[in-house]
């Protein structure tokens, strides 16, 4: 056994030894925070579940960061922010580009949530598309593990990601005003940003009161900073490059820009609530490690939420939801010329209602409704221009028996494809369903399960693909014949809970028949111009997912006064494939990521906090056909805040101390874009 698998597994013993009606009248109520960010918080999730549970009570793997904890990870990328989660990791396609990669999976099969509605960008289409949210502004990210998220749909089998900011006003500020703002600025890309936001309470309306919100954010960053080499140690021994022609020290073509500007205004009641909000968001960012092109999307959005409570009958709320969105997304060559252009125009709206409880049983419902008019325009116009509508429907049953809690959950989704260009409308029906249940076998241990069948339609780029993908570097072919992707799969947890030492362990294992990915089927797609590409074509396999999280937190005592915390995580995911007639010498999956594993203390006294953190990759040799091995890295991040009043803070830290060379198997790039060196950085934060 290696040195680092031994590690991980002492890891594992240290952590085994670790040992309200809903009202309206919060509507009416600024929000709370608690002093302690160190204390094991019972977070009310609203992705999860539509009956508003705690995190203790879902049944599925949760992580919910806070806007306490986004100030310390905050990154310009969804993915780069998430990826210090337990289970979590990052496609990492330079730092403008970056989805999170949930227990191996990605893409299409992580859904990214703006507020509860789908981004609607062109960001699964392909790993070199960023995701249109800005976490910059989020007051809370909440993941979801697992397949049992049934009321955003069946495709989510990686987990689902709500990014949530409050630019829809849900509640009344306390002085009539409240707000945040940030600038905060690095070493290592000489970057610099700007944040702010604002409620403001406008005017009372009859019983209710007006409350509007603006928010703006800024990023600009410039090519940043890397250890040594931009090229791999195996790669530049695979194919050595003449003497002084290596990329040394800074890695080009990894610059960002990126703006967004929003406005929301709400009528809130005493038991409901109803507003809407417009976002614009432009970000320009270039594609490190190959012919220097550069991206830049643009997105315009319009949301509305509604939300009723009511105070007896037979149903507790209704919320209604919707967004409309207008997206493009434009590639330039280095010289300047688009290459091709990427558009999305869709829409999607909800309507969910939650049951009055009777007696055990408490129920929920919804219907959804999606539009997205998806096209590539130019030289990497590798699908054509595709409709798809998708109608869905869902139920959520809980029984509460006291110590023992069951859910259930189906839904019915109807997914139509239509590709005008050769003509050809595709259809499928597919039915999904879950059920759980927690025991609570002590006071403070709780034990839970899930068990899962889901059916997957094929996406557009899976039906309809045939061109080349140069940010890939791969020649993609659809396959017209696919039919729906099933899932069987179970999941089981344990949680300890006392005071302020907790221990979570959750398992996975999926097993999936006609899992689609692209397989590389050993051919050579010569281009106009005489260059040449690798052949890969969306194929159905048998695959099997399985894995496990495991993460404690435990309260060490008090040294000098300061509030000493430990931490520590263990993560491992495993995925094979069988039954494919493509030409695969592997039974491994491509870019799954390695066993990790994570310490941190933490320090607090007062108006101080510090915090110090090592998390470490082990090597990957265990490989898909075509990919080179991943070297192991340690990371070593430090941080400090200092509480100067009620209002300002300020916020240092270090990362990658040791300026290490890391790269992320779990990115298309990772030959050739290594993570960045060490990192100073400040921020200057103000809360009123």
């Amino acid at each position: 056994m290696s040195i680092s698998h031994t590690r991980a597994l002492l890891l594992g013993c240290a952590l085994l030894s670790v040992g309200q009606n809903l009202s309206f009248d919060a509507y009416a109520q600024s929000a709370q925070t608690s002093d302690d960010t160190h204390v094991i918080r019972d977070e009310i999730i609203v992705t999860g579940s539509p009956f508003r549970a705690k995190t203790s009570e879902n049944l599925a793997g949760v992580s919910v960061l806070t806007s306490e904890e986004l100030l310390q990870r905050m990154s310009g990328s969804l993915g780069e922010t998430l990826k210090f989660e337990p289970g979590i990791s990052s496609s990492f396609f330079g730092p403008g580009a970056s989805r999170p990669v949930i227990r191996g999976q990605g893409g299409l099969r992580v859904l990214i949530l703006d507020n509860g509605i789908s981004s609607i960008d062109a960001s699964s289409a392909s790993p070199d598309h960023a995701a249109a949210v800005e976490p910059a502004m989020a007051e809370r990210i909440e993941v979801i593990r697992g397949a049992g998220l049934l009321r955003y749909g069946s495709a989510a089998s990686g987990g689902v990601i709500n990014v949530i900011d409050g630019r829809i006003p849900d509640k009344v500020p306390a002085n009539k005003i409240s707000g945040a703002a940030r600038v905060s600025a690095s070493s290592v890309d000489r970057s610099f940003e700007q944040a702010a936001g604002v409620d403001m309470h406008v005017s009372k309306l009859g019983k209710g009161d007006v409350v509007a919100h603006v928010e703006i954010s800024h990023r600009k960053t410039k090519d940043y900073d890397i250890p040594k080499f931009s090229r791999s140690q195996a790669l530049r021994t695979q194919d050595p490059l003449p003497v002084g022609q290596e990329e040394t020290d800074r890695l080009s073509n990894s610059a960002t820009k990126a703006t967004s500007v929003a406005g929301g205004i709400s009528y809130i009641g005493e038991h409901a609530f109803i507003g809407g909000a417009i976002k614009d968001l432009n970000s320009t960012y270039g594609v490190p490690g190959g012919e220097g092109s550069t991206i830049r999307l643009d997105q315009t959005r319009f949301d509305a939420n509604a939300n009723w409570e009511f105070l007896d009958g037979p149903l507790e709320s209704l919320n209604i939801s919707g967004g409309v969105a207008d997206y493009t997304h434009s590639e330039f060559e280095a010289s300047g010329d688009v290459g091709t252009i990427f558009t999305n125009e869709g829409w999607e709206a909800r309507v969910e209602i939650v049951q009055s409880e009777i007696g055990i049983w408490h129920g929920a419902h919804g219907v959804q409704l999606k539009k997205r008019d998806f096209a590539a325009l130019g030289d990497e116009a590798f699908v054509p221009p595709t409709t798809t509508r998708e109608f869905g429907l869902f139920s959520f049953h809980e029984f509460d028996f006291g110590d023992v809690h069951l859910e259930a959950a189906g839904r019915y989704e109807h997914t139509k494809h239509t590709n005008d260009t050769a003509g050809i409308v595709q259809s499928y029906d597919g039915y999904s369903l879950s059920a759980g249940l927690d025991y609570h076998i002590f006071a403070n241990t709780k034990l839970g399960g899930t068990v899962f069948r889901t059916e997957r339609s094929p996406t557009s780029e899976e039906l309809f693909s045939n061109g080349p993908h140069l940010a890939t570097n791969q020649f993609e072919r659809s396959d017209i014949t696919l039919g729906k992707e099933v899932a069987r799969g179970v999941e089981a947890s344990l949680r300890y809970t006392d005071g302020d030492n907790q221990l979570t362990l959750n398992g996975f294992y999926t097993d999936y028949q006609d899992y689609v990915f692209e397989a590389n089927t050993g051919g050579i797609i010569i281009l106009d111009g005489g260059d040449e590409l690798p052949e890969f074509v969306f194929t159905p396999a048998d695959a099997v997912f399985k894995g496990f999280e495991l993460q404690g937190k435990k309260h060490m005592g008090t040294i000098s006064g300061f509030d000493i915390h430990t931490d520590a995580s263990l993560e491992y995911v495993k995925a094979t494939i069988s039954g494919t007639t493509t030409n695969i010498l592997s039974n491994r999956l491509p870019r799954i990521p390695p066993l990790g594993y994570s310490f941190g203390l933490d320090a607090d006294r007062d108006r101080w906090g510090f915090r110090a953190e090592l998390s470490h990759a082990v090597r990957k040799d265990a490989l898909a056909d075509g990919e080179l091995p991943s070297d192991s890295y340690t990371l070593v991040n430090a941080f400090a805040h200092y509480d100067i009043n009620d209002v300002m803070s300020v916020r240092v830290a270090v990362m990658n101390i040791g300026d290490r060379d890391a790269r992320q198997h779990t990115s298309f790039l990772k030959e050739v874009v290594p993570l960045p060196g060490r990192n100073f950085r400040i921020s200057l934060e103000a809360l009123f």
